[in-house]
């Protein structure tokens, strides 16, 4: 494993606007990236905001921006990764993209649907985890509603990942409850947590506060902000990865179990 620079967009959604949504973020990346970096990532629906509105809105997995996803990925020779509203085979997904950029990708669709905001009738939910490598770094990435949920989350399988990324749309309403599950999930998984929210008002005037955040496997703030739209380059160290797994070695006394889908 290297040490792993990572870019987060704690970004302001335009509501339901793709075009105007992928010029901000286009805007935004070239001003502020400045150095390589190896992972872009931005929040959950980051082309509209987090919208039941899917028979308008959706994309097929060929439309503008996956392609507006495998040009920036070029242009900055990285990964970029974010949900966005595919629809397949007369369904519709909240898909996490991750985009590489000689143009091959993985996708993770949501596993839990966020009922409270009847998220799943209009949503087919995932049933497989997503596991890539970036770097010899071993990656799960997830969205939102999926933080609440630790068995889903849980690391097992012999450390199956060492980076679990949450890209989010959570309201700040409920803020308290993100900078409390944050650090739960890095510390009990002896993993990094990097989880990047929105910012601003939707739609629907639910307030997004953002506090996006990095966590280390030990409980410590690598990166926080709230309120504010913010394109931010960090490193995380791959070393700590090791020394808390090995001062620490709690991974080989977990519980075993299934989980059925």
């Amino acid at each position: 494993m290297e040490n792993l620079k990572i870019t987060v967009f704690q970004g302001y959604l335009f509501w339901e606007n793709i075009d105007k949504n992928l010029q901000n973020i286009t805007l935004r990346l070239s001003g502020g990236i400045r150095e390589k970096t190896d992972l872009i990532i931005l929040p959950e629906m980051f082309t509209t905001g987090f919208t039941m509105n899917a028979a308008v809105l959706a994309e097929p997995m060929n439309g503008k921006t996956m392609q507006w996803m495998e040009k920036t990925a070029q242009q900055y020779d990285c990964v970029i990764t974010g949900s966005i509203i595919i629809e397949e085979g007369g369904k519709y997904y909240n898909r996490l993209i991750w985009m590489r950029p000689d143009g091959t990708y993985e996708h993770y669709d949501k596993r839990h649907l966020f009922a409270l905001g009847k998220e799943h009738n209009t949503y087919t939910a995932g049933t497989k985890k997503l596991f890539v490598e970036l770097n010899g770094w071993k990656i799960c990435p997830v969205i939102c509603y999926d933080l609440r949920f630790p068995v889903w989350l849980r690391n097992i399988e012999e450390n199956a990942y060492d980076l679990l990324i949450v890209v989010a749309n959570w309201p700040e309403r409920r803020a308290a409850h993100w900078r409390t599950l944050i650090p739960a999930r890095a510390v009990e998984n002896q993993s990094y947590i990097i989880a990047v929210n929105r910012v601003g008002h939707d739609g629907n005037e639910v307030y997004h506060s953002g506090d996006s955040t990095c966590i280390d496997p030990n409980g410590k703030v690598i990166y926080y902000k709230r309120d504010e739209e913010d394109l931010y380059t960090f490193s995380i160290v791959a070393d700590e990865i090791e020394k808390i797994r090995t001062a620490l070695p709690f991974l080989k006394d977990a519980d075993d179990f299934e989980i059925n889908i």
